[in-house]
């Protein structure tokens, strides 16, 4: 058995010192003298953000609240928002810009969390673009001023856009079909402010369980879904469909670059499992992926040798540079793509000998 990897004091220190503070989820913020909203993902701080001005509401309706920008700082300001009034209200302070905050703004703030002001909040946006304002972040991770830390870490996974757009229509009370979940987030697979919009918008315009069809009739028209509707047909070998599919999208204004993405995301997940023996769940689990997409991905491949599956890939790698600019014509590019993986054969072998090879 391997020795474990050996921890440098440094980064024991660090992990020891981060663990001082409550960590809480974004979709479950909580009072504190000091919230530290620290990460990129900024539609989960604006949530999180938001979800404490409501708590703070809930708990008295005559909450004052304040913003200040921590690189546009007027000296003096934090301590003059953040204490008390004459009646006594609740305060809440939202500060952004922490990551590029200014040297008064960091003296001041350093200074105030040793001595918070009783009945304020003060919420730090962080967003981790710098090392900007480390001496603060450092200081009440350590657990000076009582503060608490939510973070918004950056979503990039499939699965982690699921649970995302998942838990938006289970904190809603709302029914949403699987496949009318999947397709949702194929809809926008780059744009989570788009997602989280779109998951608004069914939950307030749409009466009962949110099914497949409806998603379709609210976002067909969307670029991603068209671009996974081509690779769909072309991974199912339907070449004529799968051009048809190809020109309606480019004539609809769809740009090559996410049809060719499109492509890449559905055959590497199916070269992630190509040969796995082991049950869906644990698959899913040992990739990072949800079940229904090792099961997807797994109807995909059925049925593909590794040549061709090699074969597709190469073709989808070629047609990404060129659609990015090695290529003057990247409709045809697009065109030669989706011709080797929908025949799964080298480009310019007839349908017919394309067939025999299967």
């Amino acid at each position: 058995m391997a020795a474990p990897a050996r921890r440098t004091p440094a980064r024991a220190a660090q992990k020891a010192q981060r663990s001082l503070i409550p960590q809480l989820h974004w979709r479950e913020p909580q009072p504190a003298p000091i919230v530290l909203v620290s990460g990129p993902e900024e539609v989960l701080a604006e949530r999180a953000i938001a979800g404490l001005r409501d708590y703070l509401k809930a708990e008295d309706p005559s909450l004052e609240i304040a913003d200040l920008r921590a690189d546009d700082y007027e000296p003096g300001s934090l301590l003059a928002r953040s204490s008390p009034s004459l009646f006594g209200e609740p305060r809440m302070i939202r500060v952004s810009g922490v990551e590029k905050c200014s040297d008064a703004f960091l003296q001041e703030a350093l200074g105030y969390i040793e001595h918070p002001q009783e009945g304020a909040t003060v919420v730090l946006r962080h967003t981790g673009a710098s090392v900007r304002g480390k001496k603060l972040l450092d200081a009440i991770r350590a657990g000076t001023g009582g503060g608490i830390e939510i973070a918004c870490a950056a979503i990039k996974r499939d699965s982690a856009r699921v649970d995302f757009a998942a838990g938006e229509f289970r904190a809603a009370g709302r029914r949403i079909a699987p496949a009318a979940l999947r397709a949702l987030v194929q809809a926008f697979a780059d744009d989570l402010p788009e997602l989280a919009a779109a998951c608004g918008q069914l939950i307030n315009d749409v009466q009962g369980e949110i099914t497949e069809p409806v998603v379709e009739r609210y976002y067909g028209g969307r670029v991603e879904t068209t671009a996974f509707a081509v690779a769909d047909t072309a991974i199912a070998g339907r070449y004529g469909e799968a051009l048809i599919a190809l020109r309606h999208a480019l004539a609809s204004g769809a740009d090559p670059v996410p049809i060719v993405a499109a492509m890449a995301s559905k055959l590497r997940t199916m070269a992630r499992v190509w040969g796995a023996r082991e049950p869906g769940g644990a698959l899913a689990a040992r990739l990072g992926m949800k079940d229904w997409q090792v099961d997807r991905a797994r109807r995909d491949v059925a049925g593909w040798s590794d040549t061709q599956l090699g074969l597709a890939i190469q073709a989808t790698a070629r047609a990404d540079a060129e659609v990015k600019g090695a290529s003057r014509d990247p409709v045809f590019a697009l065109e030669r793509m989706v011709t080797v993986v929908a025949t799964r054969a080298p480009f310019g072998m007839s349908i017919a000998e394309a067939s025999t090879r299967r």
